[in-house]
């Protein structure tokens, strides 16, 4: 099992740039694939950003493409999500996932552990 835990989240104005950390205990990090996700109040928790676990494969939201950079430091035991040229929209609480299925995953229920999210807010 892995414990994860969100951090970085904040009010950012339209434009602006935060990273998210996502810190991880438990068993061997680098063995999973990881994820982030996104959930607007009153909306469905959507996919963000994958990483798989050497961190060499990436795959974006198109909604996110250009803008967000996810990655990992293995060593660390530590997942980022470099987000810039922020807009209103992206405005949510923000989970990073691990799942135990290999390979890039853009479906929530393919992941099994889950943080407790972080709240990003960009004003207009």
């Amino acid at each position: 099992q892995v414990q994860l835990v969100e951090s970085g989240g904040g009010l950012v104005q339209a434009g602006g740039s935060l990273r998210l950390s996502c810190a991880a205990s438990g068993r061997t990090f680098s063995r999973y694939p990881m994820g982030w996700f996104r959930q607007a109040p009153g909306k469905e928790r959507n996919f963000v950003a994958a990483i798989t676990q050497s961190g060499v494969g990436t795959y974006y939201a198109d909604s996110v493409k250009g803008r967000f950079t996810i990655s990992r430091d293995n060593a660390r035991n530590t997942l980022y999500l470099q987000m810039n040229s922020l807009k209103p929209e992206d405005t949510a609480l923000y989970y990073c996932a691990a799942t135990s299925t290999l390979g890039i995953k853009t479906g929530s229920d393919a992941y099994d552990y889950w943080g407790q999210g972080t709240q990003v807010t960009v004003s207009s």
